[in-house]
């Protein structure tokens, strides 16, 4: 699993090396086009989806907050920070488990339920992705490759509708999870850890469920205010499609870690952009701003609260 994660980063970062920066003169060009938008009509819009950043991660500190204080009380301050915490600690770990370890820490008691928790949570947001994506997609399939193929897009569309609503049972019919994984010997040892999830009624998983909605449309803003500042233009409608199916491609990939992100949403958002006659080099400077400054910069800052777990003051107290 480890060297397949491996190769699907070095396949991702090769073709997309290969439609973007092999062609002669890119290099300049790229330049050229961010000297142009930082310094000029586009810098507005990257100052905007910039103030959107705290309002992403606020979004995700409150969904932990509902969902943690589920387990022990706690504060809404102390979940904003194991959230960036949990970002810092899982940005070069694989598949973000020091997400995991960052929120865990920063409680009390109860951190095997914990885990349960966290995994909700990330669930919510897949399900937010998955239905949006799911809807972005099925317009380019429909308009680009099934056009004049009734039939097809019917099943296809079909087909749409029964993924939207499956991805909807394990978060709502958990029990089911739960007793598909003691089916399987090697996924059996996670079925204490999610034993939490029945015990959220169902109006806390509406709640959650309806802030990862939230978080979900501060990503979109802010990716279209970043396409918008690097001159990526086109109708609304089809370009949020664009951003939705982005966003879907990339988490159907297995991430080795928050560095192997870059590179599956760019190669993602080129194609399906470009398949709107969109050029891809402001797409992929467009994207690539997204990175930066919802994962990485937040990670940075996460760097100064690391010191402070309440774990390391434990382990100096007691020395």
């Amino acid at each position: 699993m480890f060297w397949s994660k491996i190769g699907i980063t070095l396949l991702t970062l090769g073709l997309l090396y290969n439609s973007i920066f092999a062609t002669p003169d890119t290099a300049a060009a790229w330049r050229q086009l961010l000297a142009t938008t930082l310094g000029g009509a586009g810098r507005g819009p990257v100052l905007l989806a910039l103030a959107l950043v705290p309002a992403n991660w606020g979004l995700e500190a409150w969904k932990w907050y509902r969902l943690a204080r589920h387990l022990e009380p706690v504060t809404f301050g102390r979940s904003f920070r194991a959230v960036l915490v949990g970002l810092t600690l899982g940005f070069a770990t694989p598949n973000r488990v020091g997400d995991y370890a960052g929120r865990i820490i920063e409680l009390k008691s109860r951190r095997v339920s914990a885990l349960g928790a966290v995994f909700l949570g990330r669930y919510c947001q897949l399900v937010a992705t998955v239905l949006a994506g799911v809807a972005g997609l099925l317009y380019f399939v429909l308009k680009f490759y099934l056009n004049g193929y009734p039939a097809a897009g019917l099943g296809v569309v079909a087909s749409a509708a029964l993924l939207s609503g499956l991805v909807l049972v394990p978060l709502y019919r958990s029990q089911l999870l739960l007793a598909a994984l003691g089916l399987w010997r090697p996924l059996r040892q996670f079925r204490p850890a999610l034993a939490i999830m029945p015990t959220y009624p169902a109006r806390a998983l509406h709640t959650v469920l309806a802030i990862s909605g939230l978080r979900y449309a501060v990503f979109c803003a802010q990716f279209m205010l970043l396409l918008a500042a690097y001159g990526v233009g086109g109708p609304l409608g089809p370009g949020l499609a664009a951003v939705a199916g982005t966003f879907f491609l990339k988490s159907l990939v297995p991430s080795l870690n928050a560095l192997a992100d870059v590179g599956v949403r760019e190669l993602s958002a080129t194609h399906l952009f470009g398949l709107l006659g969109q050029p891809a080099l402001p797409v992929l400077s467009a994207s690539l701003s997204l990175w930066v400054i919802n994962i990485a910069l937040p990670s940075a800052a996460g760097l100064l609260l690391v010191p402070g777990l309440r774990v390391l003051r434990e382990k100096r107290a007691t020395k």
